[in-house]
């Protein structure tokens, strides 16, 4: 058993943006960490401000969980009973941007594992456990893209669709085991992501950007609450109802106005 009294959260992609925020508001509410992210020295370094900052003990565990090996070793710790988690938080993804057949196929592969697999195995490694128990949970990172077909970001998007409907369908399932399962869906948020993703964001308004602390605390507060849904602040509260009611005739021509802009 975990020697500490703290609960533990697991966060992947935890070495920046949501991710990072995440781990920092966690801690702070009096749980240990495992991090799990590609860039061990980064993780190590968020390990000892953890520790410094809050008294959280922080585990790393590097890995890039497109890999189905690297992958595999992080679902067993999410599910080892002997080191029981509280809360899994998948963040770790990333997007690609130009014309889908002008695209690296292999990279649009690696985007659907990470993206979309990797969650999904690690979301089931955790519910083994957490029913079990009857308590505790998961939140899947997805995105304000998913709510509608976004040329230019076509499987970024896809992908993104994916974890919402399934996120959604699994808080259902869940009513009256005592586990939460949310889903949150951001919209623009300053991280490393659009740099990552080849995208130029200079032009986007700034009252449509917020930042990744700010996300984090409305994604806290609606988990806290037992949401099935977090569309964090009021703008993307609106963009998610609009999405929801015009026909995608409409919205994928506006989404692919918005992404041809950014391109670099």
């Amino acid at each position: 058993m975990n020697p500490s009294s703290r609960p533990v959260a697991v966060v992947t992609g935890a070495s920046a943006g949501i991710g990072r925020a995440f781990t920092h508001a966690l801690a702070d509410r009096g749980h240990d960490l495992v991090l799990v992210a590609r860039d061990t020295d980064r993780l190590e370094a968020l390990a000892t401000e953890l520790r410094d900052a809050y008294g959280a003990a922080a585990e790393v565990l590097g890995a890039d969980l497109s890999d189905p090996a690297e992958l595999a070793t992080v679902e067993a710790r999410v599910a080892d009973p002997d080191r029981p988690i509280e809360l899994l938080v998948n963040n770790a993804g990333f997007g690609t941007v130009g014309k889908f057949v002008s695209l690296p196929l292999e990279r649009e592969q690696q985007e659907i594992h990470l993206n979309v697999l990797a969650l999904v195995r690690l979301t089931h490694a955790a519910l083994l456990g957490l029913v079990v128990r009857g308590h505790g949970g998961v939140i899947n990172v997805s995105s304000i893209a998913g709510y509608q077909p976004t040329p230019g970001n076509a499987t970024y998007g896809a992908t993104k669709a994916y974890v919402t409907s399934f996120t959604e369908a699994v808080h259902e399932e869940l009513k009256g085991t005592g586990v939460k399962c949310m889903v949150l869906a951001p919209g623009f948020t300053r991280t490393e992501f659009q740099a990552r993703a080849g995208v130029d964001s200079s032009e986007v308004p700034g009252f449509m950007w917020q930042d990744a602390p700010t996300v984090v605390q409305h994604a806290l507060r609606a988990y806290d609450k037992g949401r099935a849904v977090c569309l964090p602040g009021p703008l993307n509260t609106a963009t998610g109802a609009f999405t929801a009611v015009t026909p995608h005739a409409i919205t994928r021509r506006i989404a692919g106005l918005i992404v041809t802009k950014s391109e670099k």
